[in-house]
């Protein structure tokens, strides 16, 4: 009878135990859904996020586009002002060359004519009169009279022809230059538009190179978090096969109706939790709230400021996350309890993580080394206990506990 007791209190045992170990792994696996679910609003979030640049992108592009045809326009205009511009030069210089023609025609007929008036000076008495009257007859008379008559009408016509030609030309010149002046005026206008519109133009690209920029930082976070979210469903379906693994022993071990395995790694400590440094470095030098009075929502243990220092795990549990980071935490390691408590342990050494996600430790079990890994100033232990379901708003003070 005094057997069959026993038995049976093994038994009962064999079934707490099992179940305290479903329970923490259900838990866990609430907690990693919980953490996808996070991540799923995150991805939306981010996705969200992510078609609002692509539109403003391609807003953008747009834009860049239209400015391309404008400045295209403008320069093609710039290129038709040019050509007339050097239409003009020609007709300008043109212009200047007949004016510097009719201007030695005109200098040459008035030094002509200036001499004639000088021999007429210097000849004294004689006169057109007095070539007249040396006329021999009648017919010379006539002859002599046409001819002095014409020489003197064609040295004023030829004068006042040259002299209006002249001024024909340089109001041509004129008008030349005013025109060319406008168009000037106009190729100014022109490349200054252009000039802006350019400059708008590289303004935009840069807008389309930073969007672009923004946009695979959006899509490298949307393929993190997918990333971590098949990292995650790895670790439920390896805690469903714990918990797979858990039913089973618990069959068999009601089966067999022995107590075979109640002094397992999975039972819970007697002693509750240990400090998790060696006693020569578990000084706590932050409790939960900074000297700052901002919420700190852990305990650090300063380790003499010293790396390397062994750290422990507070009692029996399974590792439910052991990662290392380069932000935030570092290197940390949360460990699900059987009493429903979760411990956390961050900023552990590069490289000193002895565990992994889904194993089972025991109290005083060295999981990693104390370090400054991630937002640390220097080498400590970051010590969390959190409430079931572990997350960060379940936090408390861990000296409770310990």
């Amino acid at each position: 009878m005094k057997k069959l007791s026993v038995k049976i209190v093994g038994i009962i045992l064999i079934l707490m135990l099992m179940l305290q170990c479903n329970v923490v792994i259900a838990a866990s696996t609430t907690d990693l859904k919980n953490e996808q679910s996070e991540n799923n609003k995150k991805i939306n979030e981010a996705q969200s996020d992510l078609n609002e640049v692509k539109a403003q992108k391609s807003e953008t592009v747009k834009q860049v586009e239209e400015l391309s045809t404008q400045i295209t326009n403008y320069e093609t205009q710039i290129d038709e002002l040019d050509g007339q511009i050097s239409q003009l030069n020609k007709k300008i210089e043109q212009s200047q060359a007949e004016l510097q023609k009719a201007q030695e025609d005109y200098t040459k007929q008035e030094e002509l004519l200036n001499a004639r008036l000088v021999a007429t000076y210097e000849a004294g008495e004689t006169s057109y009169l007095d070539v007249i009257l040396s006329s021999e007859s009648i017919t010379d008379l006539i002859s002599n009279y046409y001819l002095v008559t014409e020489l003197a009408t064609n040295d004023s016509e030829l004068l006042d022809k040259i002299q209006k030609q002249k001024e024909q030309i340089e109001n041509a010149k004129k008008e030349l230059e005013s025109s060319r002046q406008e168009l000037s005026t106009s190729k100014a206008s022109k490349q200054s538009i252009s000039t802006q519109l350019q400059t708008a133009k590289k303004e935009k690209n840069a807008k389309v190179e930073e969007l672009s920029g923004e946009e695979k930082k959006l899509q490298e976070r949307i393929e993190e978090l997918n990333q971590a979210n098949k990292s995650i469903d790895s670790k439920i379906k390896a805690m469903q096969a714990q918990i797979e693994a858990a039913k089973k022993k618990n069959s068999a071990a009601s089966s067999n109706g022995t107590s075979g395995g109640a002094q397992s790694s999975s039972s819970p400590s007697s002693s509750g939790f240990i400090y998790p440094l060696p006693s020569a470095y578990a000084k706590v030098t932050t409790g939960m709230y900074y000297s700052s009075g901002q919420y700190h929502g852990a305990i650090d243990f300063g380790s003499s400021g010293v790396s390397g220092q062994p750290v422990y795990a507070v009692a029996d549990g399974i590792v439910v996350t052991a990662e290392a980071l380069t932000t935030s935490y570092g290197n940390y390691i949360i460990i699900a309890h059987y009493n429903g408590l979760y411990t956390l342990y961050a900023h552990g050494q590069q490289g000193s993580i002895a565990v992994s996600a889904g194993q089972t430790v025991k109290q005083g079990q060295q999981i990693m080394r104390v370090g400054s890994t991630g937002n640390s100033t220097g080498p400590h232990l970051h010590f969390e206990v959190r409430v079931s379901p572990g997350l960060y708003a379940n936090r408390k003070n861990p000296l409770n506990y310990l």
